[in-house]
């Protein structure tokens, strides 16, 4: 009788997990922002208006149904229809409104809303259902990368075609407004993670916006990911340079145009933001982090730390707890 061959093998084959964070931007907003929160979904009936002050957040609306008028300080006025999506990176101060809408509100966080149903504002006239939500900067500081992008995003869906992305996003967005179930709340939320991430990617390249330029520049792109992906080694100019294949100045020239940062300035800037992120998430020694962030020294570590976050690791550490 024919033996039946053995195809199991004695020696386990390893499936590598993808790292999550294993570029520049999925390092940046991972470490930056904390997760997105939603108020209740609004039911505005004209006339409604609401003023929001500046704040260290990154903004968004969804215009489900209906029209309203965004004016952004230092922006020109903009005419919203249902499926236009927002985002004010900045949380630049602004006005929502109907058209012709003069009473406005001033907006202030309120506390969390267990019940049921969209919170209803305004008059009886013509209707306008958004959803509304922001995105917190860790320590209400903002990244490098996320400095100079435009003060408002429009993903508009008059004017032409949204792109296949977006418009997908959008539509499942809608769709769970429209017929909400359980857990709407975690499904609008982590929608509104990709489509944050989808507007960041496709911003319409200007000279002046790091992240833009940053993304769309074959070597400092390739720089960025070698500096956040591998954030405890000891970098140079004149390594980083070699490997994205750019002579030592005209590297360091074009990193520092694009990004806002020399280089060696914007891995410092990073690796304390790393640092700060593991104070705050994880148990490590202050000497095993300053290892994981490319110290050598808890005394030289400490000192870069204080210079960038204004105090000590071991205080930041405490105000966390």
């Amino acid at each position: 009788m024919a033996r039946r061959p053995n195809l199991v093998s004695k020696t386990p084959e390893l499936l590598d997990l993808q790292d999550p964070r294993g570029d520049a931007l999925a390092d940046v907003l991972s470490v930056s922002l904390l997760p997105n929160a939603l108020f209740k979904c609004l039911e505005a009936r004209s006339p409604w208006g609401l003023r929001v002050p500046q704040r260290d957040r990154a903004v968004f609306y969804l215009i489900a149904r209906g029209h309203a008028m965004l004016e952004v300080d230092g922006e020109p006025p903009r005419r919203l229809a249902g499926g236009d999506v927002v985002f004010i990176p900045h949380g630049t101060a602004h006005v929502l409104r109907a058209e012709g809408a003069r009473q406005l509100f001033v907006v202030h966080d309120g506390p969390c809303c267990a019940t049921q149903g969209a919170a209803r504002i305004g008059g009886d006239g013509a209707l306008t259902i958004l959803l509304t939500g922001f995105f917190s900067y860790t320590g209400g500081v903002r990244p490098v990368l996320l400095a100079r992008v435009p003060a408002v995003a429009v993903l508009s869906s008059s004017g032409g075609a949204p792109r296949p992305w977006s418009a997908a996003t959008i539509d499942l967005m809608l769709a769970e407004i429209a017929s909400p179930g359980p857990a709407s709340t975690l499904v609008l939320q982590r929608l509104a993670d990709v489509l944050f991430v989808q507007v960041l990617r496709h911003l319409p390249t200007h000279e002046g916006c790091g992240l833009v330029e940053a993304l769309s520049d074959p070597h400092v792109h390739q720089a960025l990911n070698l500096m956040h992906t591998r954030v405890n080694e000891p970098w140079t100019v004149a390594r980083l340079a070699a490997l994205v294949g750019l002579s030592r100045s005209g590297f360091a020239q074009r990193f520092t145009q694009v990004v806002g940062d020399p280089p060696l300035q914007y891995l410092a800037r990073w690796r304390m933001a790393r640092a700060a992120e593991l104070l705050r998430e994880t148990d490590d020694t202050i000497a095993r982090i300053a290892e994981r962030v490319g110290y050598e020294s808890v005394p030289s570590f400490s000192k870069a730390f204080k210079r960038w976050q204004g105090r000590s690791p071991t205080h930041h550490r405490a105000l966390q707890g």
